[in-house]
């Protein structure tokens, strides 16, 4: 085990693993961003260094010293099934040589479709090739600690909106499109009632489970501000801009024809349950174990705001 002076490290140079960043710097944490590049968009006092994830070698290499391990990377959306779980493989192997917790920030597609709001307690269920190979990583990482190879936790949340978050339900097509005077452009049926997670506290909850031993060894899903129909949240958008309500909602047939020609698209129809029915988090054990002070959603709409304003200039 390494004995040096410990810093966080932060796995993903994303808009979460830059989230997880600025959370960690509030506190005044040491940090190295690993990335594939080498650069990152992080103030000039966080170390990056660039390379494969996925060689063993450089992931133990470039999390030596760590204290804890933040796994927010994922490889393009149409590559998951091939090239996420190598990334959790190494993670893995890197934070049992350094004696690093590991704490992964993952998302509800291991659950598959679910009926009524879901807790930690709810079995993997995913029917589709992406939520089969998530749930494979998360009984992978939960396996190593419970054999006492790493110490680790997941927090999970459902669909993140904020700075710098561009492909997301919550990103450019609502937030640039509504700046722009356009309908906000989403999936399915809007008038399902959906969990939304502002990222800056998807990112919080992240550290808070970096920092309790208590949350070692268990699933936890993150804390977010109240569960709004897709409609009621996409109203408080344009309402902060003072705009009329526009909306234009594609549904599955519409998804599926287009995947014809879109190799984005055509990975959709696997989580178009997440927009037809009710997709709701409960997370009221993280709140018991450790309180849950969320953003407000207009709070969080503003800042968002103000991010795409910015990036528009």
């Amino acid at each position: 085990m390494d004995t040096t002076s410990k810093m966080d490290v932060v796995i993903g140079a994303g808009p979460l693993g830059q989230a997880v960043v600025r959370e960690l710097l509030a506190k005044g944490k040491s940090l190295r961003v690993i990335n594939q590049s080498g650069k990152a968009n992080v103030p000039g006092n966080v170390e990056v260094k660039g390379g494969d994830i996925n060689n063993p070698e450089f992931a133990r290499e470039a999390c030596r010293s760590a204290g804890s391990i933040y796994l927010c990377a994922k490889p393009p959306y149409t590559e998951w099934t091939e090239k996420f779980k190598p990334i959790m493989d190494s993670t893995i192997e890197a934070a049992a040589v350094t004696g690093a917790k590991l704490i992964y920030a993952d998302s509800l597609y291991p659950y598959g479709p679910f009926a009524g709001a879901v807790t930690e307690e709810f079995p993997d269920a995913a029917t589709g090739p992406k939520g089969k190979v998530r749930a494979q990583m998360a009984r992978e990482l939960m396996g190593a600690h419970k054999d006492g190879k790493v110490r680790a936790a997941i927090g999970r949340a459902s669909d993140f909106f904020g700075r710098g978050v561009i492909e997301s339900a919550m990103g450019e097509r609502v937030f640039g499109f509504a700046l722009a005077g356009k309908a906000a452009s989403v999936l399915g049926n809007v008038d399902m009632p959906h969990t939304y997670i502002f990222i800056e506290d998807f990112a919080k909850g992240l550290v808070t489970l970096g920092e309790q031993e208590k949350a070692l060894g268990q699933i936890w899903l993150i804390p977010s501000a109240e569960t709004l129909t897709t409609r009621a949240f996409i109203t408080l958008v344009f309402e902060e801009l003072g705009k009329p309500v526009k909306i234009q909602a594609a549904p599955r047939w519409l998804i599926s024809m287009l995947g014809i020609f879109d190799p984005t698209m055509r990975e959709l129809p696997e989580i178009m349950y997440q927009s037809e029915q009710p997709f709701v988090v409960d997370h009221g054990k993280y709140e018991r174990a450790f309180g849950a002070n969320t953003t407000s959603h207009l709070e969080a709409i503003r800042k968002t705001l103000e991010w795409y304003r910015q990036k528009a200039r």
